[in-house]
């Protein structure tokens, strides 16, 4: 072992919000070997590594890396080059839709190789890996095991001197685990400077390693090398010398676990599939899975994540038709859509799938409800699981804030309170610590044995599979076989379970799948190290390519980027419209004289009205205005004629539809003219003379929109409206996109500036709402017979700022909202709001007052508006328009800053 030291940890604690991750840790890791953190999950791991990586931010303490003290932010950068870390989750830090050349590419561009580096890089890991046939194929295709080599071969890309593992292998299947350990100690061969930190939950995975520190509430309880540990512990396997080392208040009632052999029960089945088949589309997820399950008996499902376990649990549970095959419980055939067919089943879900803000008491009663248990049977029942599963302490307390352990109790607790038959459990002690798990099988066993429950359970722990009284080994869709534990190792001559499943996997994967790694030559890097500058073009070059690689592969979010523009503006500019014509009217004529038809023919002459079937009754003229069915209704009284002709001033009623003010103030001032226009013509047919002439006369011309259609101001204002709105929320959703999925982590452990970040995840939005803009012109002059009268030049400058600026909104806005749904929303509501209410689409900016006036004038729409309405309809040129443009050009380094102060280059 190397004298260097990796890492040292002094005073170290980590909290998020109240829960506690790492609680006031000293360590020193040794540097030149490999060294494992092991313990469950949520004791600190993660945390811990995260740290060391430089992708977390120290709160309290100090942490030194490869004799660098990362607390400072610029040794931090220049060290991150050095530190390769791969996150954990299978593929977490890979491109889905990219392929095996393109997510090496990526990387490669980040650390700075030039096009021969990276090409030469690329086709030596792929070789060294096993990779090389499959350079083409997306990462989100590959298999579990493949997914964590590309990961690996990403990490390693740089050389680095520090490669951070974090748990790599958990949920491969055992050959993939045993090659990618093969190849990590082949590496370690030509790079001896190297130091290789991994945690892991599997205990005899950790005996391979150099050195361990064990972890337990956020705590390190021992150091030392796995032979160290166990006699210390005086124990035979390393995972008895944990549970030696834990705390006494977890670990002094602590009995090892003891199994009854089961009674054999011939043909007196719980369980029968018959070539059970899912295809989703061309995929296969399982392939013709048949197998038999005793009454009683706790059947294990042992394989790798993504080999068809869980379809196969949701076929047999209903959940889930199967594509072909069928199956039984207890006899009856399983129908998804007879919900009577699962009363007999209880399922637990892989994840925890109660409800976190529900306390215990509350998700027990709950699922007693939704079971329908008698009133008189519920209480009992749910007392007796309180009971029985140790939850008493923890009856008020939410679920969400329960420990992992109490958990898994509490779902157990939940899935079996209408007392199933037949109990199915998908990887129900997936990172639980032994004492944990070996509590969880002594329920099982005790519901197993006692009250004959017949227990199926997936798993991928070698351990945990040996405990059941019959399994399957399981892979990609097929299983590979069926038998007792001993009987499956004894088929191949096998001394332990992970043997014999491994040899299985050889024979149904082939020769090329246990390829050895011991002629692995992955060559050092030779170029110069990677410095981590203020800005690099590459980088930000290569965020903006894996960006655009990705649009390309979504046609959804590439057809909805390209074309959501142009649907929108084809709804808005067909259906927005201020123009106020074609209006219905209808006439109350209660006198029926040459006199009132003359005025009811005045009317609907004119091109604004559209005269509808007469009205009969004060009453029908009430029901055809409260339906809508008229804007105007006039009433002409009795008499009219007569009175007309004997000079005594008539009176005409009236009545306008006022629920929309602006349409209504507009109808009003139509009825106002056409009554003028029939008064001063009758006078002239009455006495030969025109009314009197006013002292001055007034001549009203329209200077732009001489037709005063409303087309021609509308189609110019939504142009503005859809480059701020799609724009900005594609931004918005393709950072925090990156948050969710956890590929953010690359931003904060590579080279990778802020600056850089934010450009090149902007960059391919700016050249997309481009090509909309030119479809939106497209559409206003062709479709909308809207034309250019002014600078198309001056327009698209503008155009390219006003995107560059509303991009940037989505880049601000993606800085502090956590989820793409948060995004989504701010985005439209933070975009949509200030440009239809105070951009000046329907009122002027300048008669704004107030706050109003202000949000106008800091707000980008304003200035597009005033650029598009100018060059459509008062044919503006360039000079014209230099205020507005030079106004927009603000935007964007004002945009960029504020996001750049904003976004966190470390996780908090």
């Amino acid at each position: 072992m190397a004298d260097s030291t990796a890492a040292r940890l002094e005073n170290v604690s980590l909290h998020y919000k109240e829960v506690t991750a790492l609680d006031n840790v000293t360590l020193e890791i040794p540097g030149g070997c490999m060294v494992g953190l092991i313990g469950p999950d949520g004791v600190g791991k993660s945390s811990l590594l995260a740290l060391i990586s430089g992708a977390r931010k120290i709160q309290d303490g100090r942490v030194v890396v490869l004799d660098t003290n990362i607390s400072n932010q610029r040794d931090r950068n220049l060290l991150l080059p050095r530190i390769a870390y791969m996150p954990q989750g299978l593929g977490k830090n890979l491109y889905p839709t990219l392929s095996v050349s393109e997510n090496i590419d990526f990387f490669a561009r980040l650390f700075g190789h030039k096009k021969e580096e990276r090409i030469a890089r690329i086709n030596e890991l792929t070789q060294a890996t096993g990779l090389g046939p499959f350079k083409d194929r997306p990462a989100g295709k590959l298999s579990g095991g493949m997914k964590q080599k590309l990961g690996l071969c990403c990490s390693l890309v740089h050389d680095p001197d520090l490669l951070i593992l974090d748990e790599p292998t958990t949920g491969v299947d055992p050959l993939s685990r045993r090659q990618f350990w093969e190849l990590i100690n082949a590496i370690r061969k030509r790079r001896d400077h190297m130091s290789v930190l991994v945690a892991t939950a599997y205990m005899e995975e950790a005996e391979q390693f150099d050195w361990l520190a064990a972890m337990y509430g956020g705590k390190v309880i021992a150091t030392g090398t796995a032979d160290e540990m166990k006699a210390e512990a005086g124990a035979d396997t390393l995972e008895k010398a944990f549970i030696h080392f834990l705390p006494d208040s977890r670990s002094q009632d602590y009995q090892e676990l003891v199994i009854p052999l089961l009674e054999t029960k011939d043909e007196d089945w719980a369980i029968e599939a018959d070539g059970l088949t899912q295809r989703f589309g061309d995929f296969t997820a399982v392939d013709n899975v048949s197998f038999k399950i005793s009454k009683g008996e706790i059947f294990g499902f042992l394989g790798s994540n993504g080999c068809g376990k869980t379809t196969t649990m949701k076929m047999l549970t209903g959940l889930l038709p199967p594509t072909e095959g069928s199956s039984k419980i207890f006899g009856k055939v399983v129908d998804a859509n007879n919900l009577e067919s699962r009363r007999d089943v209880g399922y637990m879900s892989q994840s925890f799938s109660l409800y976190g803000e529900l306390t215990v008491q509350q998700n027990l009663d709950l699922h007693a409800e939704l079971f329908h248990l008698p009133a008189d049977r519920k209480k009992p029942r749910i007392e007796e699981l309180i009971e029985r599963f140790g939850l008493r302490p923890y009856v008020d307390s939410p679920a969400e804030g329960l420990p992992l352990g109490i958990r898994q109790r509490l779902s157990l607790a939940v899935s079996v309170v209408h007392e199933p038959k037949l109990l199915i459990l998908d990887e129900p002690t997936s990172g639980v610590d032994p004492i944990a798990r070996d509590e969880f099988w002594r329920y099982l066993i005790q519901m197993s044995r006692e009250q004959d429950v017949t227990i199926f359970i997936s798993t991928h722990f070698m351990n945990e599979a040996e405990r059941c009284d019959r399994m399957s080994l399981m892979h990609a869709g097929i299983v590979l076989d069926s038998g007792t534990p001993k009987e499956l190792q004894e088929k191949r001559y096998a001394a332990t379970l992970e043997e014999a499943f491994i040899a299985y996997l050889e024979d149904a994967a082939g020769k090329d799948e246990s390829t050895s790694f011991e002629n692995t030559d992955i060559q050092p890097e030779t170029a110069a190290p990677v410095t981590s500058a203020f800005f690099s073009l590459q980088r930000m070059l290569g965020y903006a390519f894996r960006e655009s690689l990705e649009l390309k592969r979504d046609p959804i979010r590439l057809i909805f980027a390209l074309l959501g523009s142009a649907l929108l503006m084809f709804v808005l500019g067909s259906g927005i419209s201020m123009d106020v014509e074609d209006l219905k009217f209808a006439v109350y004529d209660q006198d029926q004289s040459p006199q009132s038809r003359d005025y009811v023919d005045n009317l609907s002459g004119s091109r604004y009205f559209i005269q509808q079937p007469p009205i009969k009754s004060a009453e029908e003229l009430e029901h055809r205005m409260k339906t809508g069915e008229l804007t105007v209704a006039i009433e002409i009284p009795p008499g009219y004629g007569r009175d007309l002709l004997q000079n005594r001033h008539p009176e005409i009623g009236a009545w306008v539809d006022g629920s929309m003010p602006y349409r209504g103030e507009t109808t009003r001032g139509y009825v106002i003219g056409m009554h003028q226009e029939y008064l001063a013509e009758l006078s002239r047919e009455t006495t030969g003379l025109s009314p009197a002439a006013l002292p001055a006369q007034l001549e009203l011309r329209y200077r732009y929109n001489q037709d005063f259609k409303s087309i021609y101001a509308m189609v110019p204002a939504v142009i503005p409206l859809l480059l701020i709105l799609i724009p900005s929320v594609l931004v918005a959703l393709g950072v925090v996109r990156e948050k969710e999925l956890g590929s953010i982590t690359n931003f904060y452990v590579t080279p990778t500036t802020k600056l850089e970040f934010l450009l090149g995840k902007q960059l391919p939005y700016i050249v997309i709402a481009m090509f909309s803009y030119f479809i939106l012109i497209g559409m206003a002059v062709f479709l909308f017979k809207v034309p250019i009268k002014g600078s198309f030049l001056a327009l698209t400058v503008g155009a390219l700022l006003y995107v560059t600026a509303t991009t940037g909104v989505g880049l601000v806005i993606s800085t502090f909202t956590p989820t793409q749904i948060s995004a989504l929303f701010g985005t439209a509501i933070l975009t949509m709001l200030p440009t239809t209410q105070f951009s000046g689409l329907t009122t002027p900016v300048g008669s704004l007052e107030g706050g109003a006036y202000w949000i106008g004038q800091c707000f980008p729409a304003s200035y597009f508006l005033v650029l598009s309405r100018g060059v459509f309809t008062k044919a503006l040129h360039l000079p014209d328009l230099i205020e507005p443009i030079l106004t927009l050009a603000l935007f964007f380094p004002i945009n960029t800053f504020i996001a750049y102060l904003l976004l966190p280059n470390q996780e908090k």
